[in-house]
């Protein structure tokens, strides 16, 4: 079975998208039968398409906020008729309307053969982008775009696939007429991580020098969405201090700390978007927090060794996001056996919670200093639990094998 995948772009500092393309067709690679090829926006010279050449097409940079692109629409003219299944990652730009308008003229021509269509919305069909104060333009430009455009991608797709019930239900209730043939849970698996290693350890700590304390960890887009602001108001607010005596002494260290308090768990924000207006914002309160001597590190976005070296050495991940479909970061914590502290936006939070692998609040500040203060209140033992019906959950609900089988037979059917 030959698959194609159409998503706006593979680079990793845009989300978690590609992240999700490429854990798929990853999966998917144990079947045989199945080919996977990805078309994206992006210039073919990409060190990211580089990295992933052998079943990544890259057409050249998308245009404008539509992601318009003249090489898109020949291409699929050319070489749908050899793909069995299409699978279009994301909504409202270009892609879905150059797919559907190929598809049609492809039957115009009586092709002999076209390939069933499906859309996995990765959760852009959550009525939060609709909602959100800051969106007003866009959610009246996506209501638009709805009417005259998306809604036939979505009706004339073959089915819908989604990463969790709690999404499908949510992509019920935005737009109308919203009649997909067919709705599918598939579920998204995310990769075992790779084993510790000192070398992890130590290339997350040159990206956060004279990090030495226990630190909770935040690992995504610095954007509004996420409640990085939240998190860093509410870290200032609850952080228990450490008595500086034995502070000192744990630190086997003859330093005197006059006037002064050491934190006793600190916070690590690492990702892209720190330059940012909303970047600045957050590490200028950072900055502005007096009251203690306290770490709260911004080592920018982490990949490969730092990035696992952040996971392992974490003592609990945070991500109080406002929405999020699915949390390839949140399930990545969990494979490493850490628990997490999310908001009840983040659409995995219920299995989360029965598996008791963390702690859920609401998404405001008093939701997430509730995260913190709940989080700070536990015994050694109870976190040590935590983290083990952590590992527990990944391997029920997240583990890439099953999630695959899903993916399989949805497409097949």
């Amino acid at each position: 079975m030959k698959l194609l995948h159409i998503t706006a772009s593979m680079d990793p500092k845009v989300g978690g998208v590609c992240q999700a393309v490429r854990t798929i067709v990853k999966s998917l690679g144990v079947y045989p039968d199945v080919q996977n090829t990805v078309i994206s926006f992006d210039a073919a010279d990409a060190s990211f398409i580089g990295q992933n050449s052998d079943y990544v097409e890259a057409l050249g940079t998308g245009k404008g906020p539509w992601f318009y692109n003249p090489n898109y629409l020949p291409w699929l003219l050319k070489n749908l008729p050899q793909f069995d299944a299409v699978i279009l990652h994301g909504l409202w730009n270009y892609q879905g309307f150059g797919l559907i308008k190929a598809l049609n003229q492809l039957k115009k021509r009586n092709a002999s053969f076209t390939p069933k269509f499906y859309v996995m919305p990765h959760g852009m069909l959550d009525p939060y982008f609709q909602k959100a104060s800051g969106r007003k333009l866009k959610a009246l430009r996506n209501w638009f775009y709805w009417k005259f455009i998306e809604r036939k991608v979505v009706n004339q797709a073959d089915g819908l696939l989604f990463t969790c019930e709690a999404e499908l239900q949510l992509a019920r209730t935005t737009f109308k007429p919203y009649l997909p043939k067919k709705e599918l849970v598939v579920g998204l698996g995310v990769d075992e991580p790779p084993a510790f290693t000192p070398a992890m350890r130590d290339a997350f700590l040159k990206k956060c020098p004279g990090l030495i304390a226990p630190y909770l960890l935040f690992i995504s887009r610095i954007h509004p969405k996420k409640g990085a602001d939240l998190l860093v108001d509410a870290y200032i607010k609850t952080q228990p201090f450490n008595n500086l005596k034995e502070e000192a002494d744990r630190l086997n260290t003859n330093t005197v700390f006059i006037g002064k308090k050491l934190a006793s768990t600190k916070l690590v924000v690492a990702g892209p978007g720190l330059e940012t207006p909303y970047g600045q914002k957050i590490k200028a309160a950072a900055a502005n927090f007096k009251q203690a001597e306290t770490a709260i590190y911004f080592p920018e976005m982490l990949t490969g060794d730092a990035k696992w070296g952040a996971f392992y050495g974490c003592e609990a991940f945070v991500l109080p996001s406002h929405q999020e479909n699915f949390g390839i970061a949140v399930v990545e914590a969990l494979a490493c056996g850490k628990p997490v502290l999310i908001s009840n936006q983040v659409n995995i939070w219920t299995e989360i919670a029965a598996a008791q692998a963390g702690i859920i609040a609401d998404d405001t500040i008093a939701g997430t200093e509730q995260l913190l203060e709940n989080w700070f209140k536990l015994s050694s033992e109870e976190k040590l639990q935590m983290g083990k019906n952590a590992r527990q959950c990944y391997e029920k609900h997240f583990a890439v094998a099953p999630a695959a089988q899903r993916f399989s037979e949805a497409i097949k059917n």
